[in-house]
């Protein structure tokens, strides 16, 4: 192969090695871009915009949690160190109470809200709210309670007061216990 040829062939080469590393790539199309937000389509196509007011049968708010009603302040929240979901050992006293409580009263159940400081995002916090919440329902079960009476939710920061130093963010940094009454 003479070397014109050969020059020729490598130019080639090299533009198609080139274009394939742009640094830059279309977005993806997972719909036809009718209703989404980023990559997600979450707005159903039948939603004309506005909303209804709920009634008093749909067993959501005013102390509700389905056909059970909450009672707050039976048993204390129990409190985690800056992002661990991890329950401290001067914690677990608060459970065997909570494990005692419903050895006594076997028609309740416990609700365990799950929740955060502000600090971090608003995806990890709700995930870190759901790890403090499985570790209480876990060590619960170790106590003898049945994972069917425990309820779990997290409320990540969605209640957390923003701005605080770490410190003062500790009351957020906690499981709530709530007693669910049929």
């Amino acid at each position: 192969m003479n070397k014109t040829a050969r020059t020729f062939l490598t130019l080639i080469l090299s533009i198609f090695v080139l274009s394939g590393c742009s640094s830059t790539q279309a977005p993806s199309q997972y719909s036809d871009g009718s209703n989404s937000l980023g990559d997600m389509d979450f707005i159903p196509d039948e939603f004309d915009g506005s909303l209804q007011e709920r009634n008093e049968g749909d067993d959501i708010g005013d102390d509700k949690y389905g056909d059970y009603t909450m009672v707050e302040g039976v048993l204390p929240p129990v409190y985690f160190g800056f992002d661990s979901s991890s329950v401290g050992a001067s914690e677990r006293s608060k459970l065997q109470q909570a494990a005692e409580y419903l050895e006594q009263n076997s028609e309740h159940h416990l609700l365990v809200e799950g929740h955060c400081d502000w600090h971090g995002t608003s995806e990890y916090n709700l995930v870190l709210g759901d790890r403090r919440a499985n570790s209480i329902g876990d060590y619960l079960d170790t106590l003898g309670i049945t994972p069917e009476r425990i309820e779990k939710l997290s409320k990540g920061s969605l209640e957390a007061t923003s701005g605080l130093s770490r410190e003062l963010s500790s009351q957020n940094r906690r499981a709530d216990l709530i007693v669910l009454k049929k």
